[in-house]
């Protein structure tokens, strides 16, 4: 969304655009120790705090994938992310699988995991979770809409997931844009997910800015402030038009609806 060649740039521009913290997806095919070191160090050199970390790749999504090889692939980039997010206190995010779906459902979702499934799930959470135990590091689960994914699709859920792993570093990232196509009542989804909301991520019901669909945001920001949130909220969305006038214009929007 921010343009710049490095995450340098990037956060500079932020900054003057009246953000605090960004969200780094980072292709895997040119992650490197001397990507690594400007994110360490971002902060105290632009004083924009990296709060999310994911590394992206084509085997993103497939960390239950039954290919061996394919599933292991994804598996090692998804625990190099957790010890970038154990170093610098970030959140990344895991999910049973991502990708778009085909055949596309249209009636058949929200499909449930079985027992089986359900287990082995289970099992690679945990694993994530034992990278950034005992750190500020986090490992989230986002409920995906159901042409991203066939599973976990609704915030109940992944909360019974994450019930069920019962481990201080985990929590829900709940995406307004996905919960705008699986949930019935968006504010009221984010009440019953309460203390376990860990991040935000943010964007219309038609994936622009805030303000730029229908969502009521009032209503929205309302239940995180209901549930005393005080984590980030995280655009991961299409700014539509030159980011010089509509990032800082939703900084703005955002503020707004905060402060008030």
């Amino acid at each position: 969304m921010v343009p710049g060649d490095t995450l340098t740039e990037k956060a500079e521009l932020l900054s003057s655009w009246g953000y605090d913290a960004l969200a780094v997806f980072q292709p895997l095919d040119s992650w490197d120790d001397s990507v690594r070191r400007d994110l360490v160090t971002l902060e105290s050199r632009t004083g924009i705090r990296p709060v999310e970390f994911v590394l992206t790749d084509e085997v993103y999504g497939h960390a239950m994938s039954d290919d061996a090889d394919l599933r292991t692939r994804c598996r090692a980039m998804y625990l190099e992310a957790a010890s970038v997010c154990a170093e610098i206190g970030a959140v990344t995010e895991i999910e049973y699988q991502y990708g778009v779906q085909d055949p596309l459902p249209l009636f058949d979702v929200h499909q449930e995991l079985d027992a089986r499934q359900t287990e082995g799930f289970v099992d690679f959470y945990r694993q994530m979770l034992g990278v950034v135990t005992g750190t500020e590091g986090m490992v989230l689960l986002e409920p995906l809409n159901r042409y991203e994914s066939r599973y976990l699709n609704l915030v109940s859920a992944n909360l019974a997931i994450i019930e069920e792993v019962d481990h201080p570093n985990a929590g829900l990232l709940p995406d307004v844009f996905h919960m705008s196509i699986e949930e019935a009542d968006i504010p009221a989804a984010l009440r019953a997910a309460g203390g376990q909301i860990a991040h935000v991520h943010l964007g219309d019901n038609n994936r622009l800015l805030p303000g730029h669909g229908t969502l009521d945001w009032t209503a929205i920001i309302r239940a995180l402030k209901d549930v005393d949130y005080d984590g980030y909220l995280n655009l991961e969305c299409s700014t539509e038009g030159d980011p010089a006038t509509t990032l800082p214009a939703a900084a703005t929007f955002l503020r707004g609806l905060i402060t008030a």
